[in-house]
């Protein structure tokens, strides 16, 4: 069997996230394994560097999958391309070493959100923005906030799964916010994201900005595992998978 790395893009909307439900969801990961399996003739498993939400996209998601050996990458690519639905795209296909894991080799990982401030809603773009208007944000405060959440953290706090058993301590390499006329853009670079945990980040960084959270809070927050301190979760339609790194 061979090993595949591909990378892939989605529009996640209609889609209950990446991984396969058991209620038989509509998933991008239950797509790919569809297609793969009817190329291959047997059951293909499709790995994703990580899960991402029902509604969230991906401009480069990393996957991978052991197919029996015969088959030429090109001719992988344009099969997937040609039988997934026109809001997936595969946009490159290469052998991986036997050891090569979409997840567990992810060094890291970069999710870009945008929040669209201005009072008129955005309308062609309303697919890919959280519309917020509610009240002017201090994007200096909301900086200042970032810097306190860079860094190997317990981020209990931030996790959108209260029975999470494993380990939620995620190291944050960099959060970065960009304001225009219209937007602030927000990309966050680590080693690993828990369930929910960017959005309830960009959600506790609004509460920041319209001040109903304080600087000084965010280490309470953090020192408190507690989900119910930090702000609401953003919505999914802001946020997308930018990019997935290995070494």
């Amino acid at each position: 069997m061979q090993n595949y790395k591909i990378t892939i893009s989605y529009e996640g909307t209609r889609y209950n996230g990446w991984q396969i439900q058991r209620d038989k969801s509509v998933t991008i990961q239950g797509k790919i394994s569809e297609v793969l399996t009817k190329l291959a003739g047997e059951k293909i498993e499709v790995i994703g560097s990580g899960r991402t939400d029902s509604g969230v996209h991906a401009k480069q998601q990393t996957a991978s999958f052991r197919l029996k050996e015969g088959f030429k990458e090109a001719e992988i690519l344009k099969y997937l391309n040609k039988y997934l639905p026109e809001d997936i795209a595969v946009n490159t296909i290469e052998k991986a070493e036997e050891n090569f894991h979409a997840r567990f080799s992810c060094k890291s990982k970069t999710y870009r959100y945008r929040i669209h401030t201005s009072e008129i809603p955005e309308v062609f773009e309303r697919k890919y923005v959280y519309n917020y208007s509610e009240k002017k944000l201090d994007v200096n405060l909301m900086r200042k906030a970032s810097e306190i959440l860079i860094g190997k953290h317990d981020f209990k706090a931030f996790c959108g799964n209260p029975h999470f058993k494993k380990s939620s301590v995620r190291e944050i390499f960099s959060i970065s916010i960009q304001e225009t006329e219209n937007e602030i853009v927000i990309d966050y670079t680590g080693d690993g994201f828990l369930q929910n945990m960017v959005r309830i980040l960009t959600g506790t960084l609004i509460e920041v900005g319209n001040l109903n959270i304080s600087l000084s809070d965010i280490k309470k927050i953090l020192e408190s595992k507690n989900r119910q301190n930090a702000g609401f979760t953003a919505p999914a339609q802001g946020l997308m998978l930018l990019k997935t790194e290995y070494m």
